[in-house]
């Protein structure tokens, strides 16, 4: 082997070696970690959000209850509704012309089971049994016969032993030194000709009752529109209507006007049962309502 020969090898044998140490290097200073040896990472968790407030049900008694009409220089004001005796309207559990006393504003519903292994006679009998529970909501004073003295509304809730709210409202003169009742009605719960307000304008007595064409005739909640069902606890409508003592009962007075109750400053639709309630004139209605406006085409 010649010098020459020599000298490439030993520059070779160098340059192998300087390349081993730098690999070494690399290696110590980034040293290979294995997915398995890794330690495991926090799955990332969703933000909390707080749960959604349950909607708020409307207060269907927030006009009852208010300060209007509370006063009165009349007589009647030294009455205790709270203890005292009424006459049920008809068409309730108890027997026509049966009576109920309240004490303390109060009276417990007598409330008997009805089960499937009962005998008929059984069944009847338990029926016969039950018995409305009664209590006192507010008293409000005026002059609802224009003679000058304000009568007394006393609206009554009837306790059914669930969420329902009908009412029975007795309306009282002043006769013969106590009171005389010269109406008594019945309403019915809550969207379904549920009361909403009471009050005199003009020398009419308003009754609003929640629901479309909704009105008393006699003692009792009628004038059902046919379909007219919606959620209890929020009506979407209500009814305006006025009565007009003529010295021996409450006539009922002019259109009935149905209300929307979220825009109660809306035209009104006037005696709409009488139209909903006939097959040819709800078709024209409910053709016109869904037919675009000749103005917006909407």
């Amino acid at each position: 082997m010649t010098l020459y020969t020599k000298d490439i090898a030993f520059t070779t044998a160098i340059a192998f070696l300087l390349f081993l140490c730098a690999c070494g290097t690399q290696t110590a200073s980034e040293p290979t970690v294995s997915a398995e040896s890794q330690p495991p990472q926090p799955e990332p968790t969703a933000a909390f959000e707080p749960p959604s407030p349950a909607p708020q049900l409307p207060e269907l008694q927030a006009e009852l209850l208010d300060g209007r009409n509370k006063t009165t220089h009349s007589p009647l004001v030294t009455i205790d509704f709270k203890n005292f005796t009424y006459p049920l309207p008809r068409g309730w559990q108890h027997p026509d012309g049966d009576e109920l006393t309240l004490v303390n504003g109060r009276l417990e519903p007598k409330m008997r089971d009805v089960v499937e292994d009962m005998s008929p006679e059984d069944k009847a009998a338990a029926r016969a049994e039950r018995r409305i529970g009664m209590s006192y909501v507010t008293t409000k004073f005026f002059d609802v016969d224009g003679d000058g003295l304000d009568e007394a509304a006393v609206i009554l809730k009837v306790e059914t032993g669930g969420t329902a709210i009908p009412q029975l409202v007795y309306i009282y003169t002043w006769k013969d030194e106590k009171p005389e009742l010269i109406w008594p009605f019945r309403t019915g719960d809550r969207a379904d000709g549920g009361l909403k307000d009471l009050r005199v304008e003009n020398g009419e007595l308003v009754v609003e009752l929640y629901g479309q064409d909704r009105f008393i005739l006699g003692q009792t909640e009628t004038g059902k529109i046919t379909g007219d069902e919606e959620q209890l606890c929020c009506p979407t409508h209500f009814t305006r209507n006025f009565y007009k003592w003529n010295g021996r009962n409450f006539q009922l007075q002019r259109k009935r006007l149905t209300y929307e109750t979220a825009n109660p400053s809306t035209p009104p639709l006037e005696n709409h049962g009488d139209i909903m309630n006939d097959p040819v004139k709800s078709k024209k209605y409910l053709d016109a309502q869904a037919s675009p406006s000749p103005k917006t085409g909407k």
